[in-house]
């Protein structure tokens, strides 16, 4: 899996500290940047997320740049709805050896792991063999329709292909371009970093609230599961892990 946060808002903790003092004072506009010192600005940060007023924190946002990941996992990113996405499309690009992503627990028994490739083989195998049928197929068509034989060649491909991939499994590799405001970030680490989320977008949350913690320190010191600030609202499902979980974020 790799990460990187490719975009980001500019000075992102001034920019909400200007937003917000907008809100609390009766200056105007030439004058919410005066006297906002790195000081005054953490302070300002820490006393608006103590209150819970976040609408302002809606005025940064973070772009990624992830490959090395499942279609199950962007399969669950993409559930966050207030983001925007972008993903290496099946339709178009023709995968003459697709990438994989093997599960832990699968990986570390040898038997489970060689049924597990014996599958991806073979769904590879299928792949290619549809793609030759079908492309073959809509070659012949397109040329009884008059196309030329570049034109027929290049349309046939992509038509089979549309089909081709629905033998794809969860575990076929995929790469995503996603950009999220600081706020939805919020709601997506509360939840995806807790330990009770799927492994892989878990490993993903991490490392993604590591980023935004290198350049929006104080916007996201305290941020993660919802077990690091209180008590766990898993109820009967909790991990138990408090303790565990808190000391992990602390030093992320």
């Amino acid at each position: 899996m790799k990460v990187e946060l490719i975009e980001y808002t500019p000075n992102p903790e001034k920019v909400i500290a200007m937003a917000a003092k907008l809100c609390y004072s009766p200056v105007g506009v030439d004058e919410i940047e005066k006297n906002l010192t790195d000081e005054k600005i953490e302070k300002f940060l820490n006393m608006l997320i103590g209150i819970g007023h976040e609408s302002p924190i809606e005025h940064i946002n973070f772009t990624f740049a992830v490959e090395g990941i499942s279609r199950s996992c962007s399969h669950q990113i993409v559930r966050h709805r207030i983001a925007s996405y972008s993903q290496q499309s099946q339709r178009y690009v023709k995968l003459d050896q697709f990438e994989y992503i093997i599960p832990p627990e699968i990986q570390c028994i040898p038997e489970a792991k060689e049924k597990f490739i014996q599958a991806m083989e073979n769904d590879q195998k299928v792949y290619d063999d549809l793609v030759k049928v079908l492309s073959q197929k809509h070659y012949d068509n397109f040329i009884k329709e008059g196309k030329t034989e570049k034109e027929a060649k290049l349309l046939s491909q992509k038509k089979a292909i549309e089909d081709a991939r629905y033998v794809f499994p969860n575990a076929c590799e995929t790469k995503m371009v996603f950009t999220m405001n600081a706020r939805s970030l919020f709601n997506f680490f509360k939840h995806r970093c807790c330990q009770r989320a799927q492994w892989e977008i878990r490993e993903l949350s991490i490392e993604m609230l590591r980023k935004v913690r290198q350049v929006a320190p104080v916007i996201f010191k305290n941020i993660g599961p919802n077990c690091i600030n209180g008590s766990c609202p898993e109820g009967n499902m909790t991990c138990g892990k408090i303790k565990e979980v808190r000391e992990i974020f602390k030093n992320i």
